[in-house]
């Protein structure tokens, strides 16, 4: 799939790389909304090339993820990870470890609406990860 063909299902430009140390994999964000009122949350568009996917993490005041387009993982401490397909919506309670990501063959876009502090933590390793959907 070409990158200029990538976005959350035409709704939005794929964004920028994210270059930093919390992912693994080419992911791409597009931050959608920054203004603090009246949510005080961020909207960014996230989007997972196949097989990428951020460290474990959490949110202080929680997190919701929409998902646009592709499929993908969603996984918390301690239970086992659930695909997410175009439509699912995860509501994530603050200070729950977690992490989401695209599967090994799909790109996967989500809205991630953001309110407060992430505090990022160590990848998921690679055979956590190559071990999912077998």
């Amino acid at each position: 799939m070409a990158h200029e063909s990538l976005n959350s299902g035409g709704l939005f430009p794929l964004g920028d790389k994210v270059e930093n140390n919390y992912f693994t994999g080419d992911t791409y964000l597009n931050m959608i909304f920054t203004d603090p009122t009246p949510l005080n949350a961020a909207i960014g568009s996230v989007t997972f090339s196949p097989g990428a996917r951020n460290n474990w993490h959490s949110h202080k005041v929680g997190q919701v993820l929409i998902v646009t387009g592709g499929e993908g993982w969603y996984q918390e401490e301690g239970r086992a990870a659930r695909t997410l397909k175009t439509g699912d919506v995860v509501n994530i309670p603050p200070n729950v470890k977690h992490w989401h990501g695209a599967t090994k063959d799909s790109w996967f876009v989500h809205l991630a609406l953001t309110p407060g502090e992430t505090e990022w933590m160590e990848p998921v390793d690679d055979g956590t990860y190559g071990s999912l959907g077998e």
